[in-house]
């Protein structure tokens, strides 16, 4: 097997600098192939494949995948490609098994691809090393060339030559990460939850004032994803940057004057209210496949009558939203807040404002896991529904403070405390969803009026909620499991140590 090494990237304005001299005692040459062809560079929008050092290729009727060792994967293009799990078997598809299945690939740059060979060439006119080309001239932005160099059997000194000659010329690997921006510089990467640093001693009203400017622009990032109806997690982004926003205003207590905190409040959750309805639509699409596997087969007409009615409500309530989104209201609405938290003056500081970030979250994380111990010190396996959401929204509270003010912290206890508070949160993040799901089935039941298959729909929903109901029992041992080990004493401890002092309460 010959040696490869790693896929690189450079201007191709410096592709005649990396051909036109001798390097060594070999000379190089490149070969182009006459036809082009077209491309597109394809990743989700949060840019997965970059992030994970692979660049994939739309090219007339196949994919190609290039990773950072040298490889390239092909596979024929689907008729239709959306997802990666649009794709039929095959090694592209294996290679891209990690990626979510939610996230739509997206054209990041299209344009013409020639193809061509590099080689280098000894004295006897003998290749000894080569690198496949492909010059990326894109319709809009700068082009590029793409170099995966191989070597061959017996001539690895010329393959070190030949990486080193494409480094001197200005050769990066794909892991540096920035093809995508060479092309075009407005090709940064998307970053759903932005990472702000809050140090020490910065004022509670800074630190909570530099979280949501930047979860502002998150959030508005979503906005053009949401009207095309690229995927659901467009939606998804959009509600959790809003939620994060609306947090920081519910738990940084007295940060800002009263007045105002309530009133940001009320305008943030507006906000969300608007995307409620549709998120609640494509949950429910979202478990289709699950909703089908818990039921027997007699039972799947019911569950297709249900679903075709779903997405004729889907599609009503994406047009509705789309429009909110696209009203002058709307934007007028977005660049106030915006403008509000970026240039400050007319934010009004609470009596907690000039606190520092450490001390106020000491405060409130501390009081937060208290209050989390005291309502889950009762909680049993009969409990109701209610007292586990309670505990739910506790938990995600405390999780929203301690991922806020993490910076402040020592980094290693800190991890501790998450990892138990994780595995809590998730179990009654199912739990939570059983429940929601089972009287919104309820609901739309009850909402079908003359609906010409109601009873048989509702016959189905029926036997959907039966096991829904089933799954949610069974669930609460293991919520109550999961209290356990994060209530252990080790915890406790740590708690009171990082955020107590140790000092009685």
């Amino acid at each position: 097997m010959t040696p490869a090494a790693t896929t690189c990237y450079m201007p191709a304005g410096r592709l005649d600098e990396l051909a036109g001299n001798c390097t060594g005692e070999f000379t190089a040459a490149i070969e182009w192939e006459e036809a082009a062809t077209d491309f597109a560079i394809l990743d989700c929008f949060e840019h997965s494949l970059r992030r994970s050092q692979r660049l994939l290729l739309r090219v007339d009727g196949h994919l190609e995948l290039l990773t950072m060792q040298g490889a390239i994967l092909r596979q024929a293009l689907p008729p239709e490609l959306r997802f990666a799990t649009d794709m039929e078997p095959g090694p592209v598809k294996d290679a891209l098994a990690g990626l979510s299945p939610l996230r739509a690939l997206l054209p990041i740059a299209s344009g013409a691809m020639r193809t061509g060979m590099l080689a280098l060439i000894d004295d006897e006119g003998k290749t000894c090393a080569r690198a496949e080309l492909r010059l990326l001239e894109p319709v809009a932005g700068n082009a590029v060339v793409l170099l995966a160099p191989r070597g061959l059997r017996g001539y690895d000194a010329a393959l070190h030559q030949l990486t080193a000659r494409i480094r001197g010329c200005g050769g990066s690997p794909l892991s540096a990460g920035n093809l995508y921006s060479l092309i075009d510089h407005r090709n940064g990467p998307y970053v759903a939850r932005p990472a702000v640093e809050i140090g020490r001693e910065d004022t509670a009203f800074d630190g909570a004032t530099r979280l949501i400017a930047a979860y502002l622009p998150a959030a508005r990032a979503n906005e053009a994803g949401i009207v095309d109806d690229v995927d659901t997690e467009f939606l998804h982004d959009y509600r959790i940057a809003l939620r994060k926003i609306r947090t920081v205003l519910s738990l940084f207590k007295g940060v800002y004057e009263a007045g105002q905190t309530a009133e940001l409040k009320e305008r943030f959750s507006a906000l969300m209210a608007q995307s409620g309805p549709l998120r609640d639509l494509d949950v429910y699409l979202l478990e289709r496949q699950s909703f089908y596997e818990l039921v027997p087969e007699t039972m799947h007409p019911g569950l297709d009558a249900m679903f075709a009615l779903i997405e004729t409500r889907r599609a009503d309530e994406h047009r509705r939203l789309a429009a909110h989104l696209r009203t002058k209201s709307y934007e007028k609405e977005m660049k106030a807040l915006v403008k509000l938290f970026s240039r400050r003056r007319k934010l009004l500081p609470g009596p907690n404002a000039s606190r520092t970030s450490r001390d106020l979250a000491r405060e409130l994380i501390w009081k937060r896991y208290r209050r989390i111990r005291r309502v889950a010190s009762g909680l049993v396996a009969s409990a109701p529904d209610a007292e586990v959401h309670r505990l739910r929204i506790e938990c995600k509270k405390l999780r929203y403070l301690m991922e806020f003010f993490g910076p402040v912290f020592p980094a290693e206890p800190f991890r501790a405390l998450l990892k138990p508070l994780k595995r809590l949160q998730d179990s009654l993040g199912e739990f939570n969803d059983l429940s929601v799901q089972q009287k919104n089935l309820q609901s739309f039941v009850a909402g079908l009026g003359a609906e010409p298959r109601r009873l048989e729909i509702a016959q189905s929903a029926g036997a959907l909620i039966t096991v829904l109901h089933q799954r949610q029992i069974a669930l609460r041992e293991k919520i109550l499991a999961a209290f356990a080990r994060f209530n252990s004493d080790r915890t406790h401890r740590t708690f009171r140590a990082v955020f107590h002092d140790g000092e009685d309460s």
